[in-house]
């Protein structure tokens, strides 16, 4: 198999090749008396780590680092490392500032990816594998502002066969600044080697992506993975992220499956125009009155998180990486046509309502219940009327919370993800689920007065171990049950394309005419039939001049 790699490859990768197995042969006096397992790749040799459940591979660099001239431009590949290099240890976490969903940084050099393996990869597993594992790749979310990929164990994930990759890329305005000035930069190295001309900016964290999904391909066959069956996956923005990919001409072949959670948030991306806009006025806040991209690069990155847009970013249709909405290319079906899982959470805005609450200090009210909406949905105070009438608030600031709980998940969340749905299975086979534990733990905000119930990324806990940031809730034996379906649907998914096996309960396929879904509640799931009544669709549908199919 290698020498038909060899054969193939160009002389520069052969001579990567023989770098690598040179410096293998050269150290393994050593290897015998050192520990963690051992993996050869394409772009070098890696020492990881090795527990009772997994070998982990940790802090790998995928890409150069995009600082300097490299900041605002398309990634470029890490260059050949020689020598046994150190996997035991988590790389940078992109810039972004501390939060409760992410841990302050300032370094550029953050682009590392972690791989996770199960335990004696070479074995065959329970499925029959032979180092052709299916492979997950993670993407992290955070409002596309906040958030590293290793906050995300996967062990839950690995023990069920599969092989794990959590990936780092860049946020905030450093990962999505669109400027007319880095629209108009010359030819660069794209992130498959050719010349030709940026179109557009602002969506570099997505290049970073896509980056990472191409060192998969070329390396994961060496930690037991199959390149050939690889699904992305992805939460909140890393949920919008993997739409944004699977709509991205740029990303074809590069996966198989998609998983969506809590991504749809965004469907309809702004204009390149728009975001060049918001970018020539960060340029101006930053005291760049020439506009220039060698001002934004001399830039600390620092001044950059302080002018950032802390309340998030998306992607923009800059014509190239994304040359259209990602709502505009699922109605055409111009998107890479893989199988896709979708979902929410019954109870996403609580979470925001709450960090309104701690960090803001700004409690909706009976009295300011409409300019709250207002605020919520950017629309006018004066068109909230049948909003209101739709939520009432009631007599209290518990009620008004929860009505605006309600109707922020539906709008914004819910809705839009069942009109995505929508509109994949015209094309592609949808499974679609809502999360639905009303007592799901909370561990990334204190209790603010009303349940959180099943709010924005409670999901999470029942997929990975995760560091949050106060003490993680166990789950209860229900939970656990759910949990353990959850991480069996998600990998058969991975592995067949379909999340159905014998030993969890059945998940339909989505059509439109049936409108099913998988309702995940403890212990058991079960399919549902009513999310659209129940989030009121057909309103916001009409309200956001979505037109189902």
């Amino acid at each position: 198999m290698i020498a038909r790699k060899l054969i193939k490859r160009n002389w520069q990768s052969r001579l990567q090749w023989f770098v690598a197995l040179s410096c293998l042969l050269m150290v393994t006096p050593v290897m015998k008396a050192a520990s963690g397992p051992l993996a050869v790749t394409e772009d070098g040799v890696f020492r990881g780590v090795a527990t009772p459940a997994m070998n982990q591979f940790l802090g790998i660099r995928y890409a150069q680092a995009p600082a300097g001239d490299l900041r605002w431009r398309p990634p470029r590949r890490a260059l050949p490392a020689s020598g046994v290099q150190d996997a035991s240890q988590f790389g940078n976490h992109c810039p972004q500032p501390p939060s409760p969903f992410g841990l302050g940084s300032i370094t550029e050099d953050c682009l590392f990816l972690n791989v996770f393996a199960p335990a004696g990869h070479q074995d065959a597993d329970d499925r029959g594998h032979f180092g052709h594992r299916p492979v997950m790749v993670w993407i992290h979310g955070g409002a596309l502002v906040v958030g590293e990929s290793d906050d995300y164990n996967p062990q839950r994930l690995v023990q069920q066969g599969v092989v794990v990759v959590t990936i780092n890329y860049r946020l905030g305005a450093l990962g999505f600044l669109a400027h007319p000035s880095l629209s108009a930069e010359a030819a660069d190295p794209d992130n498959d080697g050719d010349q030709d001309h940026v179109a557009g900016s602002g969506n570099y964290g997505i290049m970073d992506q896509q980056l990472a999904l191409r060192w998969v391909r070329r390396n994961i066959a060496a930690f037991g993975g199959d390149p050939d069956n690889v699904t992305v996956f992805g939460q909140s923005a890393g949920g919008l992220s993997t739409f944004s990919n699977l709509v991205s001409p740029k990303a074809k072949s590069l996966f198989q499956r998609a998983i969506v959670e809590s991504g749809a948030y965004r469907l309809t991306l702004p204009s390149l125009a728009t975001a060049e806009a918001q970018g020539t006025a960060f340029a101006a806040a930053e005291g760049c009155t020439s506009q220039t991209a060698a001002c934004l690069r001399a830039l600390s990155v620092v001044q950059v998180l302080v002018e950032e847009n802390a309340g998030g970013y998306v992607t923009n249709v800059d014509g190239r990486v994304l040359p259209r909405s990602i709502d505009a290319a699922l109605a055409a079906g111009q998107f890479n046509r893989v199988p896709v899982m979708n979902g929410s959470n019954h109870d996403e805005w609580r979470l925001f309502v709450a960090l309104n609450d701690v960090l803001a200090g700004t409690t909706p009210t009976p009295a300011n219940y409409p300019q709250i909406i207002a605020a919520t949905l950017g629309i006018p105070v004066a068109a909230t009327g049948p909003i209101v009438a739709l939520y009432p608030p009631g007599p209290d600031t518990l009620s008004t919370e929860l009505a605006l709980g309600a109707l922020g998940t539906d709008a914004i969340f819910a809705c839009p993800a069942h009109f995505a749905d929508a509109l994949t299975s015209q094309f592609v086979p949808t499974f679609a689920y809502e999360f639905n534990d009303e007592n799901a733990p909370q561990d990334f905000l204190p209790f603010v007065g009303f349940p959180y119930g099943a709010a924005h990324a409670s999901e999470l806990q029942y997929l990975f171990n995760l560091r949050a940031a106060f003490p993680v809730t166990p789950l209860n034996a229900g939970q656990q049950q759910l949990a353990n379906n959850m991480a069996a649907y998600l990998t058969e998914f991975a592995e067949r394309g379909s999340p159905n096996q014998h030993a969890t309960p059945f998940w339909p396929l989505f059509n439109l005419a049936a409108d099913g879904m998988q309702s995940l509640a403890p212990p058991a799931p079960a399919p549902e039939f009513n999310f659209a009544a129940v989030h009121n669709c057909a309103f916001w549908d009409t309200a956001s001049g979505r037109t189902l199919p």
